[in-house]
């Protein structure tokens, strides 16, 4: 007798619990839809660097809300890098990365592994070169102390649009 008393008691328990359970997913408002990636607000970040670093820092201007920022970092001790990733419109990866340290090896390092095309393309009036690879393709533009890299999963169209969006600015 004892031993039907015990699981009686369980299976009433369990369904308590379930009801329980059902009743709070049905009343607790969710919404499927929504996009679960929360733009990064990267502002702050981008005055501490273009105060900080000893060139010009890029940032986009004018992308349209479909372009949404990821991720941002600025490392002193790491030849004074920038980054700033962003997802596409068409969810792919874009990164802004610049860096006062050597060009070839910071190229390959943010670019993962690609490598020179010889081939060059003017955006906004500046030569980029075009670098490939088996991960990431790249945009690559060196000035004095500094290289700035356009590098992603996305189409050369979507690096390209990045690349004359950006804007470098020295506060």
């Amino acid at each position: 007798m004892k031993g039907k008393q015990t699981v009686r008691g369980m299976v009433l328990s369990m369904s308590v619990i379930g009801i329980a359970a059902a009743s709070m997913y049905m009343f607790i408002p969710h919404d499927d839809s929504a996009d679960p990636l929360k733009p990064v607000d990267y502002r702050v970040e981008l005055v501490t660097a273009r105060r900080a670093a000893p060139y010009p820092v890029a940032a986009p201007v004018g992308l349209p809300e479909t372009w949404k920022p990821t991720s941002v970092s600025y490392d002193r001790q790491a030849g004074d890098a920038w980054h700033l990733g962003y997802l596409d419109p068409d969810r792919e990866y874009v990164a802004v990365e610049q860096s006062s340290g050597p060009a070839e090896k910071f190229v390959r390092e943010v670019s993962r592994q690609a490598t020179r095309t010889g081939k060059t393309l003017r955006v906004g009036g500046e030569g980029w070169q075009r670098w490939e690879g088996p991960k990431y393709d790249a945009l690559v533009r060196e000035e004095k102390g500094v290289t700035t890299v356009v590098t992603g999963t996305a189409s050369q169209e979507r690096l390209t649009e990045m690349a004359e969006a950006l804007e470098a600015k020295k506060s």
